[in-house]
Parts: structure tokens; sequence; C-alpha cells
């Protein structure tokens, strides 16, 4: 589009919209601390009715330049501070805020942060952060690992204490089923030696029963033979079967009281021929039958061992011997070789 500007007559140059302007000079500009005085807030550049002013055009190619020359690193080496750029520049640039350094110098309408405090964005700012975070990230991550180590430590130790409680329950129960065997195994010995005791002392007690009753009692006569035991049958005896104990001796054999008594009947009686009934103090009758001779007479108390008569062949025999009858308080008649040892003699 043509202007209807007249030409300068100095040297000229161009300005942002590309009208001519005269030559100036210009120095070099360094957006420091020194040159632009640090304000808080956001600043614009005042528009013109005729365009922007020339100091803003020229601010704003200044400070795209500085970006472009390098002229961070001077701005870096000193604190950093907020500058403002025109509208237009930021609406005709729109990849602005995208250069590196140059977005931390522009702000937008809908953001009232304070430039005072903002920063230009630098390598070492993202190492910073990036270290921070990777820190941070870092001791959360040790902390959940510390985290779940003593949990896991916790729960190994919480089951090697269930497995040793366990273990120390089933050695308590093995411990307490040996002894209660070894305790069933005592009682089990001590009440079998008990009844081995009680066996020993119950035959002492027996043998010393019979030992006071052999002293007691003795047999009706010595040097004999045994030649019928009880309830032998045979055609000989009226009833049938014998009923005594015979001891075959020589006729005048001694013939005496098994036990201490007294003599309920003595004399002649059929079958039996001479005969003595000693009768003992619980009732008992001995009766000594076919005597040669009797030696005692009826109530007549006798001693064990005493002399009541002598062996003979009288009544119905077929020798010389003692037919002995033991009779209880009944009048029952039972076997004397049973009666004999049963006092503790020996037949």
């Amino acid at each position: 589009m043509a202007s209807n500007k007249p030409a300068p007559t100095a040297p000229f140059e161009t300005d942002f919209f590309g009208d001519e302007v005269a030559e100036r000079a210009w120095e070099e500009w360094n957006p420091t601390e020194d040159s632009v005085r640090p304000v808080r807030g956001r600043h614009r550049v005042m528009k013109q009715r005729g365009g922007l002013a020339r100091s803003s055009t020229v601010l704003g190619v200044g400070v795209i330049a500085a970006v472009g020359a390098g002229g961070m690193a001077t701005a870096q080496s000193k604190p950093p501070v907020s500058i403002s750029l025109p509208d237009s520049i930021a609406d005709n640039l729109p990849d602005a805020k995208s250069l590196p350094g140059v977005g931390s110098f522009m702000s937008d309408d809908s953001s009232d942060a304070d430039a005072g405090n903002t920063a230009p964005l630098t390598s070492a700012t993202l190492a910073a952060d990036t270290g921070s975070k990777a820190e941070a990230q870092g001791s959360a991550g040790e902390a959940l690992r510390a985290r779940i180590l003593q949990q896991a430590d916790q729960q190994r130790a919480e089951a090697d204490a269930e497995a040793k409680a366990a273990a120390e329950k089933l050695a308590a129960e093995k411990a307490a089923a040996e002894a209660k065997a070894q305790q069933t195994a005592a009682e089990a010995e001590a009440e079998a030696a008990k009844l081995a005791a009680e066996k020993a002392a119950a035959e002492k007690a027996e043998a010393e029963r019979l030992a006071k009753l052999a002293a007691s009692y003795a047999l009706p006569t010595s040097s004999y033979t045994i030649t019928s035991t009880f309830g032998e049958a045979g055609s000989m005896w009226s009833s049938g079967y014998h009923t005594g104990l015979d001891f075959a001796a020589p006729t005048g054999t001694p013939l005496k009281a098994v036990h201490s008594g007294t003599v309920k009947s003595a004399g002649w009686s059929g079958s039996y021929g001479y005969r003595t009934v000693l009768e003992l103090e619980d009732g008992t009758e001995i009766w000594y039958a076919h005597q040669s001779s009797i030696s005692v007479s009826v109530g007549q108390k006798v001693t064990t061992g005493e002399t009541i008569g002598r062996v003979g062949a009288t009544g119905n025999v077929t020798g010389a011997h003692l037919h002995l009858e033991v009779h209880t308080a009944s009048g029952t008649g039972i076997d004397p070789m049973a009666w004999l040892r049963d006092k503790g003699l020996t037949v």
C-alpha cells in the first residue's frame, strides 16, 4: 500500500509497520535492573490513535533482538525483572511465548500474578525442579518401601511367633501325653506291686494259719498206708460207697486226737467195731472205727496228739486199719483227706 508521507531527506529506516523513519543512533539495550525499573503489576504501552508509540515498537524489537542475539546471557547475571510487550506484538507473534526464555517475560490477560516475583526459565531451574520432584518421589518411594519391608517383617515375626507357639503347644501336649503314659504305667506297676504284695501277704498269712493249725492239729496215726478214700463205690460197704478214709497199720498202733475236744461216745458200734467219737469246739465230729482198744471215756477232755485208742480189725473189716470219718456240726459226712489238708496237715 502506498504511503502519502513525504520521503525523508536524511538516512532512514523502516519501523515495525513498514513506515520509513529517520535513522537514529541506538545504544545497546540491556533489560536489566539498571535500565528498567521493575514495576509490580501488569503494564501496557498505551496505543495511540495513529498506531503504537515509537518507543514501544523499538522496545519490542529490541527485546526480540536481545533474545535472538543472546542478550539473555547478560540478563541472567542480573536479578530478574518484569517486562511487558504490546498487544500487537503478542498478537502478531503468537509463538513468542514458546521461545526459550521469552515466555517468562510475557503475561496473559487472564493472569494476575505478581510480575516482580517471576524469574526467567532456565535449564538450572528446570533441573532444580526436576531434581526436587525426583528427590520427593524418591523419598516417597523409600518411605513406601520401608513401610512394606516393615509390614513384611511384622508378618514374618507374627508367623514365626505362631509357629513357635504351635510348636510349644505340640511339645507341651506331647510332654503331657508322655507324662500321663508314665503315670499310667507307674500306677499299673504300683497296682501290680500292690496286688503281688497283697498276694504274698495272703499266702504268708495262710501259711502262718496253716502252721498254727498244724501245731494245733495232728494226723490220727503214723506209719500208715492209705488203702481206701472217701466216695469209693463198692459192695462191701452197706451204703454202696466208702464214707471215710482208711489208714492201714499194724494192730496196736496208737491212735491220736487230731485236735483238742471232748469225747462224745466210746464203745462198740456194730459194723464200725470199737468206735470213739471226738467232738471239737466248732461242733465237728471225728469218728475212729475198728479199734482194738479204747483209751478214753465219754465226756473226757483231750488235747491234740493225745492217745485215745489203738488200731484194730473189729467190725466189718478185711484187715487191721483205722477207718476215719469227719462229720460237720449238722451231721453231714465230708472228705477226711480234704479236711485234714485244710488244717495244714499232709496226708
